[in-house]
């Protein structure tokens, strides 16, 4: 016989981790209590089996349940206790962690379907398993009261279930039924009608407002377009099943796993030529596919299969797709509120599909594809967030404001670190509102005073004035180390590692436009130690979103300005430019790598004019069928990687398919012969790649096996994305390490 408090840390409140607890306690005859505290679990069990109940607990965890920490001491035995019993949370906060929102859970899903359910055709079931958290929770402890569900009284049943250890609802609590939770402005069958007769509908999803519409009807889509403004941006796309899927995309048995995660983010998969509608994503060899994740979504595609009873014709081919994308204006953030959605979204949806519960905290469909045959983040948010990365080791409390585009901010409490959901471009005052929204939030649930705060090294930035006001010591992070930083926190790296950033654009040391850049990393400093060739950059940031500046520059630097008027007739400014380059007029310098897959883009013909970030390299990554390597096709000089050679080549009218295969082939090979070179040079054997730039599948999977094969150990970024949504992580970490 003996007693034992345990305290456990980790997402474990508002998973089903009590009542999982209750009954194993129950099932090993011991007594004792547990209870939700600041610091995540309280245990205390007595029993001739208590030394049995850990390995127990850890065997059979509740779907949602992560336990990081597991910290148990033996006390002294209470007499004549007879029960087991779940206790009263205490309403302090401390290192308790909210999960992120999950999809439908199978049993809700059978529940939702079945006639003999109260919960038949209720669009807002859940339980401990599955369904909102983080976008309801105004506060912790994580309790009703502490939620946007406040406001719906249980009723008698509802309130049965909820006070019932041994029921799947057991303070559960977003759960409610049609007489006393959440209620749809309009018929599930009327908005399926709405839909089948090519109207758009601004529906309000679980992270905040989309835009659905059927994704067959093209001129449908094409009104989307313009309604919203958006002239080739692929749209996301929602299918019932993984079988439909199948009929358009490829889909590897890995990519399928990914679908079908709890998380349900939006996957990029392979297109099947001339099986669906080009409109959805001009110019792209992949699609963004993603399936129901919540009841809404799942009883909207029953409708369209005929309101069929229980869950067989999910196991079915189902004809309908689905647009669905944010509801956001000008690149302003996700709209959550009801009557901003009525207001903004009156001019682009036929009707606007709302429900009485808040959504407290806005966050955007994840987006993920596979490289390596594992996943790698786009964008990390809606299912992931806030759940904490582990650190190496524990640094001071720091927040790290991220940078301007793609903006994610960081805060560490001891080992962890919590990153927010995607934030945006800081350009608007909307999205700037809502970072500070955010931030607040997440200070809050975390209970974390920074010690620290880390911003980008570009004084411009609005994080940049928001650090240095915020009254903090302040730590100035350049932005390709961040990039690299943040690959070797997440993989535990703590000795020397060469590093390769390649990405669009970062500020240098000494305000240089950088992005193709060699490092060598320890401890908390970052040596470059080579970079790509500087090109000049005609025009400045126009030049970003009109690649043919960047091929004419690529013309000038072969020594073939002359070409540039002619080439580039249709544009009026191609004229001057040439002179621009000769007299180096508003054409700064830049080693961004992301400007050579927009020269390569324009000269082969495929991209001249970006209509968003990065469709000239995604339109080139797509022409892509077999790599192939131009003999001599670059330069290694003066610690510069110079791709000259192979434009000469590609500027020669190669057809785009050839053209990208040569390119993409050429410099997998020149940064692969870069890389060994230091490697041999510096006796290393590790290098870390982060940057935008290996968002490209192609690139980074090729560079990999390539290094891997001359034994060269490569680490990509997995638990954030390489892009700008990654590098405050990589902030956080030198700000926390720095003396």
């Amino acid at each position: 016989m003996e007693r034992l408090r345990i305290t456990i840390q980790g997402q474990v409140q508002g998973v089903g981790f009590r009542p999982y607890v209750y009954q194993l306690a129950k099932q090993l005859q011991l007594t004792g209590w547990v209870q939700n505290n600041g610091l995540g679990v309280l245990i205390e069990i007595q029993g001739v089996e208590a030394h049995q109940f850990i390995s127990h607990l850890k065997a059979n965890l509740p779907p949602l349940a992560k336990v990081h920490r597991i910290q148990p001491e033996t006390i002294p035995i209470k007499i004549n206790e007879l029960f087991f019993q779940i206790i009263e949370s205490q309403k302090d906060k401390g290192n308790t962690i909210i999960p992120p929102d999950i999809s439908i859970c199978a049993e809700c899903l059978q529940e939702l379907f079945s006639a003999q359910s109260r919960y038949y055709r209720y669009p807002f079931l859940n339980c401990t398993h599955c369904g909102p958290r983080f976008t309801i929770t105004r506060s912790l402890p994580y309790d009703r009261d502490q939620t946007s569900m406040d406001f719906f009284p249980l009723c008698n049943e509802c309130m049965a279930d909820y006070s019932n250890p041994e029921n799947r609802r057991y303070h559960a609590q977003p759960t409610a039924c049609r007489h006393c939770g959440p209620q749809l402005s309009l018929p599930i069958e009327e908005i399926a009608r709405c839909i089948l007769q090519g109207e758009i509908i601004a529906f309000k999803g679980l992270g905040g407002y989309q835009l659905i519409c059927d994704a067959r009807n093209e001129a449908t889509v094409l009104k989307l377009r313009e309604r919203k403004n958006r002239d080739a941006k692929p749209f996301a796309l929602m299918v019932a099943n993984t079988l439909s899927a199948k009929r358009f995309v490829k889909i590897s048995k890995q990519e399928q796993n990914l679908l079908e995660n709890a998380a349900r983010p939006i996957v990029l998969l392979r297109k099947e030529d001339g099986l669906i509608c080009n409109a959805l994503a001009p110019g792209l060899n992949k699609l963004g596919i993603m399936l129901p994740y919540t009841p809404l979504h799942y009883l909207l595609f029953n409708a369209f299969a005929g309101n069929i009873n229980g869950c067989d014709w999910l196991n079915e081919f189902q004809s309908m797709i689905l647009v669905v994308t944010s509801a956001n204006i000008g690149g302003e953030p996700l709209i959550i509120e009801d009557d901003s959605a009525k207001h903004e979204l009156k001019e682009i949806a036929d009707k606007i599909v709302s429900y009485n519960r808040q959504i407290l905290t806005r966050v955007d469909d994840s987006v993920m594809h596979l490289v390596n045959h594992a996943p790698m983040f786009i964008r990390r948010s809606r299912g992931f967030v806030p759940t904490p990365i582990e650190l190496p080791y524990a640094i001071p409390s720091t927040l790290a404001v991220g940078g301007h585009l793609k903006n994610t901010f960081c805060i560490t409490r001891g080992q962890e670190a919590f990153v927010s959901q995607h934030i945006g471009s800081l350009n608007n005052k909307a999205t700037i509102e809502f970072f500070h929204e955010s931030l607040n939030h997440l200070l809050d649930f975390l209970s974390v005073k920074p010690e620290r705060i880390a911003h980008d090294l570009h004084p411009d930035f609005y994080t940049t004035r928001f650090a240095k006001e915020y009254g903090l010591p302040t730590f100035a992070i350049q932005h390709h180390h961040a990039h690299l930083a943040s690959v070797v926190a997440e993989h535990g790296i703590q000795k020397r590692v060469l590093g390769l950033a390649l990405d669009g654009y970062g500020y240098g040391l000494h305000g240089e436009a950088w992005g193709g850049e060699l490092f060598i990393l320890e401890h908390s400093t970052c040596t470059r130690i080579g970079s790509f060739f500087p090109l000049l950059q005609p025009g400045g940031e126009i030049a970003v979103r009109e690649p043919w500046r960047m091929a004419a520059s690529m013309l000038y630097h072969l020594g073939r300005g002359k070409e540039i008027a002619t080439r580039f007739a249709d544009y009026p400014q191609a004229n001057a430019i040439h002179q621009l380059l000769n007299k180096k007029i508003n054409s700064p310098g830049t080693s961004s790598c992301g400007r050579l897959f927009d020269a390569a883009s324009a000269l082969l013909g495929i991209q001249l004019i970006s209509h968003y970030e990065g469709q000239a390299a995604q339109s080139l990554e797509s022409q892509v069928t077999q790599l192939q390597i131009i003999p001599n096709g670059w330069r290694i000089k003066d610690n510069h990687f110079n791709l000259l050679p192979s434009f000469e080549l590609l500027a020669n009218k190669t057809s785009p398919i050839e053209g990208a295969n040569l390119f993409h082939g050429t410099l997998i090979a020149g940064l692969s012969t870069w890389i060994q070179g230091i490697c041999r040079e510096r006796a290393m054997d590790m290098v870390v790649l982060s940057g935008g730039c290996f968002l490209n599948q192609i690139l980074s999977e090729g560079l990999t096996k390539a290094l891997n094969e001359v034994g060269i150990k490569s680490f990509l970024p997995r638990v954030l994305p390489p892009n700008d949504g990654g590098i405050s992580l990589g902030q956080a970490w030198v700000a926390g390490i720095k003396g």
